[in-house]
């Protein structure tokens, strides 16, 4: 199925075994052959290429398998990652065949049949690796299909569209997409993080200052309604029914990173602004402070009981590659950042011992040994983690703009004539939407700081 670097390393320590007791990370060499096994483990998970099976998913969303939609859009940009970081270029013809064929019919990221669990945070994390695919100069797509800028513009004008904001809490983009689905009266972080992820980027790379207007003023509703706090605690989102008062204070580690990044984009555009320079120190320290005890990466709403979602198993890979990323367009920030990222990676390959192969990886990196928890997410935080580590080694890694050698076409108008899934315009529900749906009401009751309610979850 894949025929270069990535199965040479992973036969080789196919024959290893039990009696490879863990992976390294001493030398550029190491890290890359460390990444290209963890990626290939990875891949394991993936079935969309193969005959009969549908290009660019993970199996699911449950009953018909663990994952939602949205965690393949977060898979592919890591693996771009991977590609930029590595120069291995096994799985980029797949990443392309993923990610164009899922972009859907308006070709904005709103393919019909993940309607009834689509929201704007699942819209916006395949819309980032779409982003990412552009400023990393990820292979552009055949010119008669989508090209990695106008999916980013699309999902960014799709959800800057009138429709997608309202009065309510005075502002902000809802958790979900349609109004009939289950957390429509939720407005979280996650979403309008992605939104404000989006924007930064967008500005930076094509010098539009509508998306950094934009940008700006995703940030101070997000503060002003109280989801960002002068301490730089993130926390999860509150209900429009209590006009965003009922904050939910569990605080995940995406959520923070994704508005880390996306404020290191601001700071880089905007030439350096003290404000933004101030945002991205909070939020760094904020986040060494909340995620990092000890130097090692800690989801503590759900790790803390191990009451994790399957969502939750792959935050520690965001969290790692967003702090790597914001250190090339914030350099201020790499010698506070890199250490910590060192010695959490560190900590993730110990526990890559798991399993009939000797090398499945873990979750709860603190423990440094294989947990019993395996799955995507799990190898997608752990090949982030040491796929990061090249930041340091690879100075191609850089993040291009329209003007700075920038190859993907971009459409300013992408998405703008693109459904909106409004009442009685709902596409019709498949099986597979009424599985998801079912799993999407459920009530997950998970123990923090006091009880909190499901839609934190991120499903």
């Amino acid at each position: 199925m894949y025929t270069t670097s990535s199965v040479v390393a992973a036969t080789a320590l196919l024959g290893a075994g039990a009696a490879y007791a863990a992976y390294s990370i001493d030398t550029v060499a190491d890290i890359k052959k460390t990444a290209a096994t963890v990626a290939w483990d990875l891949m394991q998970y993936y079935h969309g290429n193969e005959t009969g099976q549908t290009p660019g998913i993970l199996p699911g969303p449950p009953p018909a398998g663990d994952y939602y939609w949205w965690e393949a859009g977060a898979m592919w940009g890591t693996l771009i990652d991977y590609w930029k970081y590595t120069g291995d270029d096994s799985y980029n013809a797949v990443i392309t065949q993923a990610m164009v064929h899922q972009a859907g019919p308006n070709r904005d990221y709103m393919p019909p049949n993940v309607t009834l669990s689509l929201g704007n945070d699942d819209q916006g994390f395949w819309g980032m690796s779409a982003m990412l695919a552009a400023e990393l100069r990820f292979p552009d797509p055949p010119p008669d299909q989508p090209q990695w800028l106008a999916l980013a513009q699309a999902v960014f004008n799709t959800q800057a569209s009138p429709e997608r904001h309202d009065e309510t809490c005075n502002g902000g983009l809802r958790w979900q997409i349609p109004w009939s689905n289950a957390g429509y009266d939720y407005k979280n972080t996650i979403a309008n993080g992605c939104f404000f992820n989006l924007g930064a980027r967008l500005a930076r790379y094509t010098r539009n200052k509508t998306y950094a207007e934009w940008a700006e003023k995703t940030w101070d509703w997000v503060e002003g309604v109280g989801y960002i706090t002068k301490d730089y605690q993130v926390y999860d989102g509150a209900h429009v029914d209590y006009n965003c008062t009922d904050l939910n204070r569990a605080q995940f580690s995406y959520n923070n990173a994704i508005f880390l990044l996306g404020a290191a984009f601001m700071y880089n555009y905007t030439d350096g602004s003290p404000k933004w320079r101030d945002r991205v120190d909070g939020l760094v320290d904020g986040a060494i402070r909340d995620f990092f005890p000890d130097g090692v990466a800690f989801e503590v709403p759900c790790e803390t009981n191990m009451t994790c979602t399957t969502d939750m198993l792959s935050f520690k890979g965001y969290l790692h590659r967003w702090l790597a990323a914001a250190t090339t367009v914030a350099p201020f920030i790499a010698p506070k950042v890199l250490p910590v990222l060192r010695s959490s990676a560190e900590a993730a390959i110990s526990t890559c011992t798991g399993e009939a192969d000797g090398r499945t990886c873990g979750f709860q990196w603190a423990k440094r040994q294989y947990d019993g928890s395996k799955g995507a997410g799990q190898q997608m935080n752990v090949l982030g983690a040491v796929s990061a580590l090249m930041v340091e080694h690879n100075p191609d890694y850089v993040f291009v703009t329209a003007d700075s050698g920038g190859t993907s076409k971009g459409d300013p108008n992408a998405g703008m004539n693109s459904k909106q899934y409004n009442p009685g315009e709902l596409p019709p529900v498949t099986a597979r939407d009424r599985a998801g749906a079912g799993v999407v009401t459920a009530v997950l009751v998970v123990s923090v700081v006091g009880t909190f309610l499901w839609m934190s979850m991120g499903r």
